[in-house]
């Protein structure tokens, strides 16, 4: 694919292509995932960075037209339910929120638990596989489900698969099937100090 392939995804300074390329499709085609598929998934969120190398993220997951996948689909917001039951695996993304050595407060396991998201769907799209988070689900019901108790939470729900033809939504979705833009460089990085607003 050529450099302007993603339109409103020109590159601004040479990272690599892994980043632009990176997008959250809702369009998949219902085909299963092996577990092989899902263990890749959770081996690169692992090796993620985190403060005391706490490691506070958890996964818990369900392959499609499983009892638990129905529970997880069943607890997600309608507009995302409408086409994540077309994803190959739902997983709960959960953080523990203090540290497991002393139980204190640990106060970066949201942030810790991202840096493990963004591993894990850098790897779904190395192994051909597309993914979209979400916070569209009930909460409550959600960590109740799936046994969740604190001192872990939810942070969000993930479906993973094969893409699939952006035909296959219901409008305005269908519109809005392609890669988002992103603000500039010089919108989101300052030298020195924050400009004001």
């Amino acid at each position: 694919m050529s450099a302007t392939d993603l339109p409103q995804r020109l590159q601004e300074a040479n990272a690599n292509d892994q980043f632009r390329r990176r997008w959250s499709p809702r369009s998949m085609t219902a085909a299963p995932l092996a577990q092989s598929d899902l263990e890749q998934l959770f081996e690169a969120a692992r090796w993620s960075p985190s403060c005391f190398n706490s490691q506070p993220w958890r996964f818990v997951y369900a392959h499609r037209d499983t009892p638990v996948w129905e529970t997880m689909l069943a607890n997600l917001m309608d507009v995302n339910r409408a086409w994540a039951k077309n994803a190959g695996a739902l997983i709960a993304v959960i953080s523990r929120s203090t540290y497991s050595h002393n139980d204190a407060d640990a106060p970066m396991h949201a942030f810790d638990t991202g840096s493990a998201w963004m591993s894990l769907a850098l790897q779904a799209q190395h192994q051909g596989l597309v993914t979209h988070a979400m916070r569209g689900f009930m909460l409550a019901d959600m960590e109740a489900a799936l046994a969740v108790r604190a001192p872990y939470s939810i942070q969000a729900m993930i479906a993973v698969g094969h893409q699939g033809a952006a035909e296959q939504l219901s409008e305005p979705l269908r519109e809005r099937e392609q890669p988002s833009p992103r603000l500039s460089i010089a919108e989101i990085a300052f030298a020195g100090r924050m400009p004001e607003e």
